[in-house]
């Protein structure tokens, strides 16, 4: 196993000098670790994209690497941090369903880290990200043993917004889990989940816009014209063709999608 390793996922952004205090949190109790930045550009407050990013990366990791996600709309309320050991990798973050993705894929078990004498003191009720989240995952990353940091809990926050609802017979709600720099948006419907897609007619409502077209790539879509192509994460995503459908759609993380099935 890796030892030392440690990834960023945060929406603090990159204009403010939080995420360069994590890091010099976490180097001043492991100077040895390597840090990786997956993305300090989620939407504020939005939990769902964060989760959707950790599912998409922690893989390509080794196992060992312990993934911080600091998106947390609830710091300073009764909202516990939790520290998940799944896959061979350790996950920290708040207790508020970020880590529902790997809990609905993988076996995991979860515990609430409460060893306050890891923590920064004094600890800020609006910055757990440096005084919380960093040093414990700093001392994971030199190998201390996660069963010091608190017992192991069953009642954790898990979400489902990953999962598209049936609305009627042939139409399904979804949502737009994250819109990534090019302004393609990843929904949460999977073409294995609905493989019709590729086979007959549907349609995708997005905005004021409906979508009716799976292409195989980007260069297939006719400039101006929105389609659906399957990403690398397997998930459907709506593009255009060196545009940006965010910006086309109006449409970004959260926004509600409509499939209909003929």
């Amino acid at each position: 196993m890796a030892r030392g390793i440690v990834t960023l996922t945060t929406d603090f952004g990159l204009a403010d000098p939080y995420v360069g205090i994590m890091k010099g949190v976490i180097l001043g109790v492991a100077p040895r670790a390597r840090i990786v930045d997956l993305t300090h550009q989620i939407q504020p407050f939005e939990i769902a994209e964060a989760g959707f990013v950790i599912w998409q990366s922690w893989r390509y990791f080794p196992a060992g690497t312990v993934h911080v996600v600091v998106v947390d709309p609830g710091v300073g309320t009764l909202r516990r941090p939790i520290l998940a050991e799944a896959g061979g990798h350790y996950f920290l973050g708040p207790d508020n369903g970020v880590f529902s993705m790997i809990f609905d894929e993988l076996p995991h078990k979860v515990r609430e880290v409460t060893a306050e004498a890891f923590f920064l003191k004094p600890v800020s009720r609006t910055f757990h990200g440096r005084d919380v989240f960093a040093p414990v995952a700093a001392r994971l990353a030199r190998g201390l043993s996660p069963a010091r940091l608190g017992k192991l809990i069953r009642d954790y926050a898990r979400q489902e917004f990953f999962k598209p609802v049936r609305s009627g017979k042939r139409i399904w709600t979804g949502t737009v889990l994250r819109a990534d720099r090019f302004g393609n948006l990843i929904t949460n419907f999977r073409l294995s989940e609905f493989p019709t897609v590729a086979t007959r007619p549907f349609l995708l409502r997005a905005g004021l816009e409906t979508i009716t077209r799976l292409a195989g790539t980007f260069a297939e879509v006719p400039p101006g014209e929105l389609a659906l192509v399957e990403g690398s994460t397997g998930y459907l995503e709506i593009v255009m063709n060196q545009a940006s459908a965010a910006r086309k759609l109006g449409c970004g993380p959260g926004s509600p999608l409509e499939l209909t099935l003929y």
